[in-house]
């Protein structure tokens, strides 16, 4: 199997609440929205991240389960690397006043870096960070540092 990954599918409860918070909240641009279905929104190179209703998305993929076969959500945290701290402090007043029901403050990390979180409506976690020691070079290769 190829590595690579393309798109990035949340289930979530109510789908115009989510495309609400990314698109008019936190001003990303829809590539393809299927009202009560599915938003698609286009977060890197050939990269999608889709917002689909988790009640259709379990009758085609099944429930989830987490790592003890239980009913429930998979922990998870997605991660949206800026250029510098101030930048992370931007990111989250901005989660905050798109209607981020739950914001973890910017500090200063052991490994060096800077970060904070936001959650989106449907509880999934956003860590927005200041990575000193990753750079992505010309053909999109992440390389790390120290």
């Amino acid at each position: 199997m190829e590595q690579s990954l393309s798109v990035i599918t949340l289930g979530v409860a109510n789908v115009e609440r989510a495309r609400a918070f990314y698109v008019d909240g936190l001003g990303w641009q829809p590539t393809l929205v299927v009202p009560d279905d599915v938003v698609f929104i286009q977060v890197g190179h050939g990269v999608l991240l889709a917002l689909w209703n988790a009640e259709h998305m379990a009758a085609e993929a099944g429930p989830v389960v987490d790592t003890q076969g239980a009913a429930a959500a998979p922990s998870i945290t997605l991660g949206h690397n800026v250029a510098d701290a101030e930048t992370v402090d931007i990111v989250l007043r901005q989660a905050r006043a798109a209607g981020s029901p739950n914001t973890a403050s910017g500090a200063w990390r052991e490994w060096g870096g800077y970060s904070g979180y936001f959650s989106d409506p449907d509880g999934y976690r956003w860590e927005v960070v200041h990575n000193p020691g990753l750079r992505v070079d010309e053909t999109g290769r992440v390389i790390f540092e120290p």
